[in-house]
């Protein structure tokens, strides 16, 4: 994951680096790994001037992504659901549509809980596609406008604190995005707790 990371990261200073960034955003919304959000730090450090412009490409590709992740799990339903996730977390992704409906698209879409597990979830469960665009474009661009205008509107103190702190907050990525599984685990493991005491 380290060497992943490190990939990630190299991209910021390469002539391809706009393009990688488009593509690394629309593949972490149905199943890379990384988030984009490593790469675009880096890569708005280096011209804060296009901080938004950076911010508006990865919210593009995010949500392509998500797009694409959506129509995936709507053409392979559950049979492809259960080769990429537990039962354990398909059940639990499933009763958080029923519980919060496309509401949950945005929490998803905004914090470190994996996107990729709800977008795809979201095309097999057959929720309403024009909802969940629209939720999934307001909430990925909040997450990425909110990078971009932190470097941009705060320039050189911002820019001196990230770069001082890179990483280590590449490591804070990595354990909220291992948190935001541990979330989805233990929102399983208390809906079982739930229901074995209620037998």
């Amino acid at each position: 994951m380290g060497g992943l990371v490190e990939w990630v990261i190299g991209w910021a200073q390469s002539p391809s680096g706009t393009l990688a960034l488009f593509l690394i955003a629309f593949a972490e919304s149905s199943f890379f790994p990384i988030p984009p959000d490593v790469l675009l730090i880096a890569m708005a450090l280096l011209r804060p001037v296009e901080s938004f412009f950076l911010a508006l490409v990865c919210s593009a590709g995010s949500v392509f992504g998500g797009i694409f992740g959506y129509f995936l799990g709507w053409a392979g339903g559950r049979p492809l659901l259960h080769r990429v996730f537990s039962e354990d977390k398909i059940s639990a992704v499933k009763r958080a549509f029923e519980k919060y409906e496309v509401w949950a698209i945005a929490v998803a879409g905004f914090t470190p809980i994996p996107y990729k597990v709800f977008t795809l979830s979201a095309g097999a469960f057959e929720i309403p596609f024009k909802p969940f665009a629209l939720v999934s474009a307001a909430s990925r661009s909040a997450r990425f406008f909110l990078v971009g205008a932190c470097i941009y509107l705060w320039g050189e103190p911002m820019k001196f604190f990230l770069e001082k702190y890179f990483n280590w907050l590449t490591l804070v990525f990595m354990a909220l995005l291992v948190g935001g599984f541990a979330i989805v685990r233990y929102m399983v493991r208390r809906h079982a707790e739930k229901e074995a005491g209620g037998t």
